[in-house]
């Protein structure tokens, strides 16, 4: 194993995405010393191994603790109460990495003063198995080895791309931060389109779980671009050219997806603090 990225981090909320990050980060070996700042169970599973330190409340932390990175993995609405605690870690130099939907880097400059060097990204739940994307955005006073470390604690549980324009949030929250709950919507209209087709129940769904699951891992081993696997499996004249024709009609599923995720984009920009 290679050397731990940092010394100490300090997780702040380990729900399933928070509890996500820190087994990822465990496996990679990123810190010596992870404290869990988690006033319910969701630490639990954690409680044995020897880099994690677990809290049910914010500190009092050891004075010689310096944590290179603080990640506020809590929900948004309880963001304003939770982090007066961790302003002191702003002084000593601290990245602050924020998962938090809606939660804008001027929020973070206002609650935590503009000094704090601060990382605004936003994940997916397919973190929870190391396959998740995460799109980040940094405010001007993260240095390059912050934004570095930001990338590394990301990555642990999965991809990471980066936009310079904080407004972009908003699509990647609509695209990938929604994206698996319109994907899971597609198997369960899939099964019901089964079993109207006189499929029984349980063969319907496993028949979409696996044709979504398997085309997903498909898509994203192949270097064919989408557009050219869904053409490698549509024969002229044939049965998937005749549900294309379908769903690929002018009011077909390209408009219906579009609005939707306009629909996710503009309640996201409505919700920013």
């Amino acid at each position: 194993m290679s050397a731990p990225a940092v010394p100490a981090l300090l997780l702040v909320g380990c729900g399933k995405m928070g509890g996500a990050l820190l087994s990822g980060w465990l496996e990679r070996g990123l810190a010596d010393r992870i404290v869990v700042v988690e006033p319910g169970p969701g630490a639990a599973p954690f409680e044995a191994r020897s880099a994690v330190d677990i809290l049910t409340k914010a500190g009092p932390f050891p004075r010689d603790f310096r944590p290179a990175a603080v990640v506020l993995a809590v929900k948004p609405q309880d963001m304003a109460q939770v982090l007066p605690p961790y302003r002191r870690f702003v002084g000593e130099g601290a990245l602050f990495l924020s998962i938090a939907a809606g939660k804008t880097l001027g929020f973070f400059a206002r609650a935590l003063g503009e000094e704090a060097a601060v990382v605004r990204a936003m994940p997916n739940t397919p973190a929870a198995i190391g396959r998740g994307i995460a799109v980040a955005c940094a405010n001007p006073r993260v240095a390059p080895e912050q934004r570095a470390l930001a990338e590394q604690l990301l990555a642990a549980v999965g991809e990471v791309g980066w936009v310079e324009d904080e407004a972009l949030i908003d699509a990647v929250t609509a695209v990938s931060g929604s994206g698996p709950a319109y994907v899971f919507l597609l198997i369960e209209c899939l099964a019901k389109a089964g079993m109207a087709a006189g499929l029984p129940e349980a063969l319907a769904a496993r028949l979409a779980r696996a044709t979504v699951a398997g085309a997903g891992e498909l898509a994203r081993r192949s270097p064919q671009s989408a557009e050219r696997l869904r053409e490698d499996v549509t024969s002229p004249g044939g049965t998937t050219r005749a549900a294309l024709d379908v769903l690929m009609a002018a009011d077909g599923l390209e408009p219906l997806l579009r609005r939707a995720v306009l629909a996710a984009a503009k309640r996201s920009r409505e919700l920013a603090d």
